[in-house]
């Protein structure tokens, strides 16, 4: 197995001209230059020879290369075919690295974890485009695919808001339905200078530790999020009021303040007061109703 090449600054300009890459501004594109980070990623994704993982977005390889050395095989999966030369150039002689030019939102992850890990949990490890960060992580969680962790570069707002509780301005839908799949923590922060572009934005390394089985018991999860969303859409507003004004749900406003005053927390709490456990415990009461 060849030593990791890429991860500085010179290493990545060299590769960049020999190929004349342009940036692909619709992809977010943001090259990791800071070989200190690359291993806070490996060491907070915790990677060793048992893991497959699954690489989203590998860019030139930078981040590949320094997997494919920890862990017994990456699936590297990346939308922009003009990296595709790239990477074939720079994981040559990594013979445990398979490469996939697909739109990771399209890709069967429940097919590749059969093919290349005998159907067990995947690690997910990637530097993520910042506009699409959420919608990859909610598909992963949501599509119930294998897996066992999701170690990823995010905006370091979006990492505040996944490990966020109760009451703050961070706490919202994002923070429920991620820590209803997983344990989020955040394991670096990282500042611009460690990306090709510059970022204009901080960023942090977080990981989410896949439950086994939720923390909560819930009946109809869509219910759940359909109320998590409501209750956040009009922040300013109580509970019941969002609830009300929600066309995703159709309950009676009878209805809904009969399910608030069971959660002993008050007719006009708003929906940030309210942890999982009560989101869970209100979806459920309202899910007998219809």
């Amino acid at each position: 197995m060849k030593q990791p090449t890429l991860g500085n600054p010179q290493e990545t300009i060299a590769v960049l001209q020999k190929y004349n890459f342009v940036f692909q501004k619709k992809f977010g594109q943001n090259f990791l230059i800071d070989p200190h980070v690359l291993d806070k990623i490996i060491r907070a994704a915790g990677i060793d020879k048992n893991d497959c993982v699954l690489e989203i977005g590998p860019g030139i390889g930078t981040m590949t290369q320094h997997l494919a050395c920890e862990a017994r095989r990456v699936i590297a999966v990346e939308i922009d075919r003009a990296l595709i030369p790239i990477l074939e150039d720079t994981l040559d002689g990594y013979d445990n690295v398979r490469i996939i030019n697909e739109d990771i939102l399209k890709t069967d992850i429940a097919k590749l974890a059969e093919e290349e890990n005998g159907g067990q949990p995947l690690k997910v490890v990637a530097n993520l485009p910042y506009y699409i960060t959420t919608p990859i992580i909610m598909g992963l969680f949501e599509n119930h695919v294998p897996l066992k962790s999701i170690t990823v570069m995010v905006q370091k707002e979006v990492a505040d808001r996944m490990q966020a509780g109760p009451g703050g301005k961070d706490y919202g839908a994002l923070s429920l339905a991620v820590q209803y799949y997983a344990k989020p923590y955040i394991a670096a922060n990282v500042p611009p200078n460690c990306f090709m572009p510059r970022p204009k934005v901080g960023s942090a390394v977080i990981r989410l530790e896949r439950y086994e089985h939720p923390p909560v018991a819930v009946e109809n999860e869509k219910l759940m999020f359909r109320i998590i969303r409501a209750s956040f859409n009009q922040r300013r507003k109580t509970l019941a009021n969002g609830l009300k004004n929600s066309a995703e749900l159709n309950f009676s406003k009878e209805e809904i303040e009969a399910a608030i005053a069971k959660l002993d927390k008050g007719a006009s709490v708003r929906g940030e007061a309210l942890n999982l456990e009560e989101f869970a415990k209100l979806s459920n009461i309202l899910n007998k109703i219809k």
